[in-house]
């Protein structure tokens, strides 16, 4: 059980670093751009930038309750899966399948909280 607790925070942790911090370190106007040109409004990339701090401390906080903790992964699968498809259809495959990396983390942090959260019972 501690390994898996050790393997789930390493891997979460590594999942929000690759979801919430390139909005603050990518330059601006790229960023900026990459919104306009998928066709969202400006005021869309504060809107990311909130919800992805909040499903971070939602999911980072252990007091929280695992319903809230389930909502937020859902969250953030769908934002990465449509950034995923946005950015392929916008700029190409190569753009596209960079989501699909913390999305692919974040599912390996998903099975370790599934684990951790809902202990298989005995069988019969």
């Amino acid at each position: 059980m501690q390994k898996e607790k050790r393997i789930y925070w390493i891997v979460i942790i590594i999942a929000m670093t690759l979801i919430v911090l390139p909005s603050y370190f990518a330059p601006k106007a790229y960023l900026i751009e990459s919104i306009h040109r998928l066709g969202f409004p400006a005021y869309f990339g504060l809107e990311l930038d909130i919800c992805k701090i909040v499903g971070a401390i939602i999911i980072l906080i252990p007091a929280v309750p695992v319903m809230f903790k389930e909502w937020a992964y859902v969250a953030f699968g769908i934002l990465l899966l449509s950034a995923s498809l946005g950015h392929w259809l916008a700029d190409g495959p190569a753009k596209g399948i960079a989501p699909l990396i913390p999305f692919a983390i974040l599912c390996v942090s998903y099975y370790y909280f599934r684990k951790l959260n809902y202990p298989v019972t005995a069988k019969r």
